[in-house]
């Protein structure tokens, strides 16, 4: 079994670091290589002859921001000319390229493979400093020195607890301070919010995503720690291994509806679920940060607006609880990395153009990206308002960042205490999985994708719950469509038995992709374990072709059903779209109807990758 120091290294070596995550409003999430450049990119524009180029690694919320102002100081004379250590003059030329936070963090700590990767960075502008402490830490555990040493907040933003107002209305907001003890209180009363007046909301549901993807999962899962010990600073070693903090812990995380590698994935399903008129049916509350409050109470749940778009407000907007206890700010800084590939003229560079960002109107743009400025003598204001369900006199308490050495125990601490997964794994095992991978040196896309699921295994706990499931049209006794291979159980005793299965797999019949993936969501709720992430993971290389059972509308309302006491459905299915025929709209929409993610793998080569990240939810 894999410890859970090496599983948190295979998801930010091997997953994180090489794939980027753009959702939409549709809700379906696509998984493609870094290498591929993004419109906004400007890791490949021609600098002028002579200038020493700032390569910038930058994550996603602040990309069109920093493109915008690199592209006016790298036209400003007075701007990108500097003096170089020798008297000479210089000059500067900024290029960004978007890099997710556990993503660049990855590959500095692996070694930056350029080929991959694109251009090293000079400067790293992660969404908040702790992820330069994690690198540092990982670095040093490997017997290297750090390299992300100097950190200056360029933009700001809280971590809170996003709630529809009228839940958090039904705890005492806004007159009375809510946190995480809250939050474990209500998630442990058998009554749930029938113990507010509300027996109808069921029980309390938590959205939180995965902190070794994101900088929200990390942060919530920081503060969740602090609020265990009743501190504000000075996390240690010895805090974290009192009994009481895994109590804690494993309470508030038994409360979660399931894991994300982003936000959005929440944030989409919430507006959706409000359009549909019951956004109280979906989750209670999610960690995310206040600038995803702003984005979605102005109908713009994903924070990007499409050309021609107009966005829709809410019926039932979400409030920002600034947790009691405290909580902590992503403060997106501009690092200036100490690595051997950067020069002490590429650093000379790099201080004139953060010198620039942080300018008074260069930091006043900032607020109209639903951030707070990083420079303390501009002062907050619009959209950072009241009327936007956020609060610009909070939070009261800020948490300090814990030490390098604790915060990556932190993080090898939840891969122990997250709440526990009950998962069948759905695969296609239908004759186009037999036709060879475009781009592969002559593997088939099934050779590709039971390498991908054999890896994926790895990332599971070992009292996780998995089974393994296979269909095509007549494969299984008295001709039906699937067949059980491995039935659920724990992963810890049956990961080898489910890797040989899985190597034994052959591409046979057709895709009875309806029939199958409703079987599959009624045998799960039909054995639910409310104690557990229920879902089903759905790989799948086509489109439905089974005419006997071809009614969308019929399936999508099935999966919709909720369960006893449940108005949602308990089940969660996480479609990933495999190879360029598959049916990335259905599968979208399969989903969207369970409250989960899809995911797109239409180069059959990056199907490990995504495999890696949809387990991320669990």
């Amino acid at each position: 079994m894999p410890s859970p120091m090496r599983g948190q290294s295979v998801r930010l070596r091997v997953a994180v670091a090489v794939i980027a995550v753009a959702a939409s409003a549709s809700g379906c999430v696509r998984v493609s290589s870094t290498s591929t450049p993004k419109p906004d990119d400007q890791g490949s524009a021609d600098a002028p002859k002579g200038a020493t180029v700032v390569n910038m690694a930058v994550s996603p919320e602040k990309i069109t921001l920093l493109t915008e102002l690199s592209a006016s100081f790298n036209g400003d004379k007075k701007l990108y000319e500097f003096t170089k250590a020798d008297g000479k003059k210089g000059r500067a030329f900024i290029r960004v390229q978007r890099k997710a936070s556990g993503a660049a963090a990855s590959a500095l700590i692996e070694g930056w493979d350029e080929a991959s990767e694109g251009p090293k960075p000079v400067v790293w502008s992660p969404a908040a400093t702790s992820w330069a402490a994690v690198v540092n830490q990982r670095l040093a555990d490997a017997g290297k020195p750090p390299i992300a040493n100097q950190a200056v907040p360029f933009m700001l933003t809280p971590l809170v607890i996003a709630m529809p107002k009228p839940m958090a209305a039904a705890l005492g907001y806004p007159g009375k301070p809510i946190g995480f003890t809250d939050i474990l209180a209500l998630a442990q009363d058998p009554q749930g919010w029938g113990s507010k007046g509300h027996p109808e909301w069921g029980p309390f549901k938590l959205g939180k995503t995965n902190p070794n993807f994101s900088t929200s999962g990390l942060s919530a899962t920081i503060a969740q720690y602090y609020a265990a010990v009743g501190k504000q600073r000075g996390l240690s070693l010895e805090d974290l291994a009192q009994p009481k903090v895994a109590e804690f812990s494993k309470a508030v995380e038994s409360s979660v509806v399931h894991y994300g590698d982003t936000t959005l994935t929440f944030l989409n399903n919430w507006y959706r679920a409000d359009q549909r008129g019951n956004p109280l049916g979906y989750v209670s509350a999610a960690a995310v940060e206040e600038k995803s409050v702003i984005d979605y109470n102005n109908g713009n749940p994903d924070g990007v607006a499409s050309p021609g778009e107009t966005p829709k407000k809410p019926r039932i907007p979400l409030v920002a609880i600034y947790p009691k206890e405290g909580t902590l700010f992503s403060d997106n800084p501009l690092i200036v990395l100490d690595a051997d590939w950067v020069t002490p003229e590429d650093k000379l560079a790099a201080k004139a153009f953060s010198n620039y960002v942080q300018l008074p109107d260069n930091q006043r743009k900032v607020l109209t990206f639903g951030f707070r400025p990083g420079n303390a003598a501009v002062a907050v204001g619009a959209p950072i308002i009241a009327a936007n369900g956020v609060d610009p006199n909070e939070p009261k308490t800020a948490l300090q960042v814990p030490e390098p050495k604790v915060l990556t125990k932190v993080l090898d601490l939840w891969a122990q205490q997250r709440k526990g997964a009950r998962v069948l794994l759905v695969m296609d095992v239908s004759g186009s999985m037999g036709e060879f991978a475009a781009g592969s040196s002559g593997e088939t896309k099934l050779d590709l994708a039971q390498r991908a699921a054999i890896a994926a295994l790895g990332e599971f706990k070992s009292d996780d719950l998995v089974g393994l499931r296979v269909f095509s049209s007549g494969i299984g006794p008295n001709n039906t469509d699937t067949i059980d291979l491995v039935p659920i159980g724990p992963i810890g005793a049956n990961r080898e038995l489910m890797a040989t299965k899985i190597r034994d797999l052959v591409p046979t019949n057709g895709t009875p992709l309806y029939s199958t993936t409703d079987q599959a969501v009624k045998d799960m709720k039909a054995s639910l374990d409310p104690t557990r992430i229920n879902a089903v993971v759905l790989l799948t290389d086509g489109k439905n072709d089974d005419n006997s059972n071809n009614d969308e509308a019929a399936l999508l309302s099935s999966l919709r059903r909720g369960t006893e006491g449940q108005t949602t459905s308990p089940v969660r299915v996480f479609p990933i779209a495999y190879g360029g025929d598959a049916d990335v709209k259905l599968l979208a929409r399969i989903a969207e109807a369970t409250n989960a993610n899809s995911y797109v793998a239409s180069d059959p080569r990056t199907i490990e990758k995504v495999f890696l990240a949809v387990v991320s939810n669990f």
